[in-house]
């Protein structure tokens, strides 16, 4: 290996906070508080669009994916995140490592797959309204659905197992957790390929999506802006203000991340970005659509009124 340390890697070192002991236990508090939100409140969302037949329809089917997405991105990496902030030293091994990586980045696709096919809906919804339920039929929104987790795993984690990294010496991850940016950067074989494929990668998943999403609202804004009632200009604005959050929340923080120059290090600004995308979307998506969503709130005062009733 020209020398290099060709010491084969069994194990890594993630770094964290480990340099600000005093901050980790805040860190660890609002870390906490945080997965617990998300866990309580995307829960919240899908025992209410199971529970309340109004939300039976395409718009809610979605949600009631993005919510469940939600719940096992942040389950795939914020458990240990709070463990580690506890351990003097945190490790894990590379097959632990590995496999973390590969889940994140395979449900941050999928997460970013669906929202724009939560664009479309909304396009559909608002722009053809007449034919919403048949257009946005039970089959083809499983169909969607179904193929956002499907094209998810083909552009993630095929080309990952057919490019496998090779690690000999360097196990000191400057990170929360095994994110993959972090992760490639310790890899002592030709990356060449690997950039490569991350490129596309994110040219598929991250500007493609989004490039949709813009084309789908600027439709939805001329669909507007042809309803002649204020009041149905607002009703169809509040349907989309929610989904839109998310989106510039989302998208945002992933491609500062991804389709940016990246350093040859990892920067401590890189690890407070993942945590927006991984830890405060999810934390903020129920908050976002209890909070400003009409039907939600109604479904959930409905379920407050019945356990009154003796």
């Amino acid at each position: 290996m020209d020398g290099r340390n060709t010491t084969a890697v069994t194990y890594f070192i993630l770094t964290g906070l480990s340099e600000y002991p005093r901050a980790q236990i805040i860190f660890f508090c609002l870390l906490l508080v945080s997965y617990l939100v998300i866990l309580l409140g995307n829960s919240l969302i899908l025992f209410l669009i199971h529970y309340d037949s109004r939300l039976h329809t395409p718009m809610y089917f979605f949600l009631s994916n993005l919510s469940f997405l939600d719940i096992c991105y942040t389950s795939s990496s914020v458990p240990q995140i709070i463990i580690n902030c506890l351990a003097r030293i945190s490790t894990i091994s590379l097959g632990e490592c590995l496999a973390q990586m590969c889940i994140g980045l395979y449900l941050g696709v999928v997460e970013c797959l669906l929202l724009a096919v939560m664009a479309y809906d909304r396009y559909v919804a608002i722009g053809d309204p007449l034919r919403y339920s048949v257009r946005m039929s039970p089959q083809l929104c499983a169909l969607l659905a179904v193929g956002t987790w499907v094209s998810a795993f083909l552009l993630t984690v095929v080309p990952t197992l057919a490019t496998p990294l090779e690690f000999c010496g360097h196990h000191i991850i400057n990170h929360f957790f095994c994110e993959v940016l972090a992760v490639i950067k310790l890899a002592c074989n030709d990356l060449r390929l690997n950039k490569l494929l991350m490129m596309a990668t994110s040219s598929l998943t991250l500007l493609a999506p989004f490039a949709f999403i813009l084309a789908s609202y600027g439709r939805i804004l001329g669909a507007v802006l042809k309803i002649r009632s204020a009041e149905g200009r607002k009703k169809a604005f509040s349907t989309c203000s929610s989904h839109l959050t998310v989106v510039v929340i989302f998208y945002g923080t992933a491609i500062a991340m991804y389709m940016m120059p990246q350093d040859k290090t990892s920067r401590d600004q890189d690890k407070l970005v993942s945590l927006l995308y991984c830890v405060v979307t999810p934390m903020l998506n129920p908050l976002i659509y209890s909070l400003r969503n009409k039907d939600v709130k109604e479904a959930l005062r409905k379920l407050q009124g019945e356990k009154k009733v003796p």
